[in-house]
């Protein structure tokens, strides 16, 4: 399986798809992320905003590959789970990457048993490199990303916006399954179609 992002197509023409795997939140979860979303509209910040129904906790994100790579990705994402118990966490505070004077991410983080999500997303990321995927070069830190920054951003209003919300926290939610999406980005904002749901365990 290669992973050359050379061409739109493969050599059978086949178009390629963008493909990454993530967790899907409960609705309770997203209806707290819409209503941060209005909450910090208010601060004023310049921000390509994320839409709530849209937000996944992202383990691995593959890039574009050929439509037939989907059918033995899936299969490696089963086979990498597999025996890894459900996972209880919660999203909670929020920040910004890769720091205040730099902000480019606007983010809703994790918390929980964070160290068996690593695990889980560590699982992932070593069976996608055996089918050719690079590994991850940085530490796995699960985060909701509510926005991308457009342009510079005023510290010291960021700063108090993170300080407002950092005891926020969402009721716990369960991480029993992992889903393989597609992503087609539109003018109007990305398109994610969930192409396989796998359970964990």
């Amino acid at each position: 399986m290669t992973r050359k992002k050379l061409s739109a197509s493969d050599k059978s023409g086949k178009s390629k798809i963008r493909i990454f795997v993530a967790v899907k939140l409960p609705d309770h979860v997203i209806r707290m992320l819409s209503d941060i979303r209005q909450d910090l509209k208010k601060h004023g910040f310049r921000i390509k905003w994320s839409q709530p129904e849209n937000i996944h906790l992202t383990l691995k994100f593959l890039g574009d590959i050929c439509p037939d790579d989907v059918e033995p990705v899936c299969r490696v994402v089963d086979a990498s789970v597999r025996g890894i118990a459900p996972i209880t966490i919660r999203a909670a505070g929020v920040g910004v990457f890769p720091d205040i004077r730099r902000p480019r991410v606007l983010w809703t983080g994790i918390s929980g048993q964070t160290d068996l999500l690593e695990k889980l997303q560590k699982a992932i990321d070593n069976g996608m490199h055996s089918l050719g995927f690079a590994r991850e070069e940085r530490r796995f830190t699960g985060h909701l990303t509510l926005g991308r920054f457009k342009g510079r951003q005023d510290s010291e209003t960021l700063i108090d916006m993170m300080r407002s919300y950092k005891d926020m926290i969402s009721d716990e939610f369960l991480v029993d399954a992992v889903s393989v999406y597609k992503s087609e980005l539109k003018p109007s904002g990305p398109i994610y179609t969930n192409l396989s749901s796998i359970r964990l365990g």
